[in-house]
């Protein structure tokens, strides 16, 4: 079963598989690709709502990867059915694509080059300089804010 990412609709990707998608994604879709979702919906496309528990595993994971700041909602929860699902994310976004590696969730792109590694950022403070392995609201040394990092 493939899980679509408003990408897909956006790209009209194209299966004979059994699909699924959550309701968030519906919103932000606008014109032709709002149709295709309808069009999709009203063809037996199945819309799934991850459970809260699902849902806050993913938000861990990408915590840990340091993806959360750049994930929406929507992006969380698309994670979360596709786990649950066992499905396979059908999804351009590279921080998507990060966090479902972490949760051995497969992935397919559409008009990108898929992830070719998974991804620990680092975080480091704009005042001082210091870097960090977590994500956290403020430097815990001068109290500035905290930038993601390419892992080097």
């Amino acid at each position: 079963m493939y899980i679509l990412d408003s990408s897909a609709f956006i790209h009209d990707f194209h299966t004979t598989e059994q699909t699924a998608t959550i309701p968030l994604v519906r919103d932000e879709l606008e014109d032709e690709s709002a149709y295709r979702y309808d069009a999709m919906e009203g063809s037996g496309m199945h819309i799934h709502i991850p459970n809260e528990d699902t849902t806050e595993k993913v938000r861990r994971a990408a915590k840990e990867s340091g993806d959360l700041e750049v994930l929406s909602d929507t992006d969380v929860r698309l994670v979360a059915a596709s786990f649950e699902l066992d499905g396979t994310l059908v999804t351009d976004d590279y921080a998507m694509q990060n966090v479902s590696e972490k949760l051995n969730v497969a992935v397919e792109v559409i008009a990108r080059e898929g992830i070719d590694e998974q991804r620990h950022w680092t975080f480091q403070c704009q005042g001082c300089g210091r870097e960090f392995d977590e994500e956290k609201d403020r430097c815990p040394i001068c109290g500035s804010e905290l930038t993601r990092k390419n892992p080097t």
